[in-house]
């Protein structure tokens, strides 16, 4: 059977150690890196920028009378966005296997320093060829730091607090993406450099990340994987703040055990006994992009240009959308761990969709191919855009990455961490380098192409996903046996594995 399906978890005994919260808090920040990079693509509205880059995107910008959903179609403009998801990908396949083997901090310092080489072409590039390898070393970066720092979160973190704990990595990714907007919003009044200072600074969260990852401790629980079981208990009895953790500790070894049992991971995934992780794994990131999210964020400065905001007003709102993701993500943080998970991806989900609704209505009512949306409409776009991005922030922002780090046994916790950033960074490449295209197409429809996600995504939740508020992460196969519709799984096969 998969995981370890104990129930110690009432002798679990420890505090909120002032050590595992600036622990969380110096690896959350690998997560801004993420955040830095959503939002200071908004360099593709800079004019120096498109002109030295995109030169026929800029043209068709300035004129008048081009299509408003259709003037910054680029398939070039696109893949300067999107390739780095896709190096991304591929990088996290195999940041796996280190993870797992080699633990936690290596692939976080990895993630550092492959960012950094990218931050440094990117800001020095003078050629299109150059700024794209660039933005390939930063989607290395991106393909280990997500893949290793959610799952140090969740196995630092105390049981009651690991939610609130783990979602310390979005909050570093919408400071990122506020840090982002707020540079572009001021390295617009330079006239020369502008886009190199922001595409630049990205290497101030990359040397935090390296710098972070050699002082952090290694997780106890990858500790004991490797081997290091009395390192990984006084490890534990520190960040736990008292030496009675036999309880936990045990629950580790056990986990250690039947993880060095298994010798390929990935294998061992697709087992039926594995197959409500392996959904989550896949649907969970798949329906995080899908909520439109990301395409409002990488193209937000484009978004409101198109609709008639002019110069720095546009960067100014894409500003105010970052603002609004942190304080979003702020109350996420206080209440998963009183509310649960479900509560917030449900009620997430719903003001979503009503605000997709909203904005498509509008445009398809007030905004023609080649008009500005009047004054008072644009207002109602960019508030209920805004009450979209807190609705994300507080729901599928932070949960869409918590969720999928918590629920996987030890045996298969690194490679399912894999998964999930795979399918993330596939989505997101697919959205971000579509959008362009899908918008000048679908025009306001895009708007209700999404809320239907929406849609799909919070009725499946409400039917599939049961609450993981307060279990270990190490007994956390128990809700599995109980939930309705998994149970036919993880006991049936359990029982068959165990004749």
């Amino acid at each position: 059977m998969a995981g370890v399906a104990t129930e110690r978890a009432k002798q679990y005994q420890g505090n909120v150690t002032s050590y595992v919260i600036v622990a969380c808090i110096v690896a959350a920040v690998g997560g801004s890196i993420f955040g830095y990079d959503i939002g200071i693509s908004g360099v593709t509205s800079m004019d120096s920028f498109l002109q030295e880059f995109f030169p026929s995107v800029y043209e068709k910008k300035i004129r008048s009378q081009e299509n408003n959903y259709c003037k910054f179609n680029d398939q070039g403009l696109a893949a300067f966005t999107s390739s780095l998801y896709l190096s991304g990908l591929k990088a996290t396949l195999f940041a796996s296997p280190v993870t797992s083997k080699y633990g936690r901090r290596i692939s976080i310092i990895i993630g550092g320093i492959s960012f950094l080489m990218g931050a440094a072409l990117e800001a020095s590039a003078i050629s299109y060829p150059v700024l794209l390898l660039g933005r390939i070393m930063l989607g290395v970066g991106i393909g280990f730091g997500n893949q290793a720092i959610p799952l140090y979160l969740s196995e630092m973190a105390p049981t009651h607090l690991r939610g609130g704990l783990n979602m310390m990595f979005q909050l570093a990714t919408t400071l990122g993406i506020f840090s982002a907007n707020m540079i572009n919003y001021r390295t617009t009044k330079i006239e020369q450099w502008n886009w190199r200072i922001s595409l630049g600074l990205a290497a101030v969260p990359a040397l935090l990340m390296t710098v972070g990852g050699i002082l952090l401790p290694e997780t106890p629980n990858s500790l004991i994987e490797q081997g290091s079981k009395e390192k990984g208990r006084k490890v534990l009895e520190r960040i736990r703040g008292t030496q009675n953790v036999d309880a936990e500790f045990e629950d580790m070894i056990d986990a250690s055990e039947l993880a060095n049992s298994v010798k390929h991971p990935y294998m061992n995934i697709i087992k039926t006994t594995s197959r409500p992780q392996l959904v989550m794994a896949i649907f969970m990131p798949m329906f995080q992009i899908l909520t439109g999210i990301n395409s409002i964020l990488f193209y937000a400065p484009v978004l409101f240009e198109s609709m008639g905001f002019k110069g720095n007003a546009s960067l100014y709102s894409s500003a105010l959308t970052g603002a609004v993701l942190v304080v979003s993500t702020l109350v996420s943080i206080a209440t998963v761990d009183k509310l649960g998970r479900r509560v917030l991806l449900i009620g997430g989900g719903i003001q979503m969709i009503i605000c997709h609704v909203i904005v498509g209505i509008v445009l398809g009512l007030k905004f023609g191919d080649d008009q500005e949306l009047p004054e008072d409409y644009s207002l109602v776009v960019v508030v209920v855009i805004c009450l979209f991005v807190a609705a994300y922030g507080w729901s599928w922002g932070p949960l869409g990455w918590t969720v999928p780090s918590e629920i996987f046994p030890l045996e298969t916790r690194s490679a399912g961490q894999s998964i999930t950033v795979a399918v993330n960074l596939f989505f997101t490449f697919i959205i971000a380098q579509s959008f362009l295209s899908l918008l000048c197409g679908l025009k306001f429809g895009l708007f209700l192409f999404f809320a239907g996600w929406v849609t799909v995504m919070t009725v499946f939740v409400y039917v599939f996903l049961p609450e993981t508020k307060g279990v270990p992460i190490e007994e956390m196969m128990l809700i599995w046996q109980r939930h309705w519709f998994w149970k036919r799984f993880v006991l049936e096969n359990s029982k068959e594995e165990g004749s």
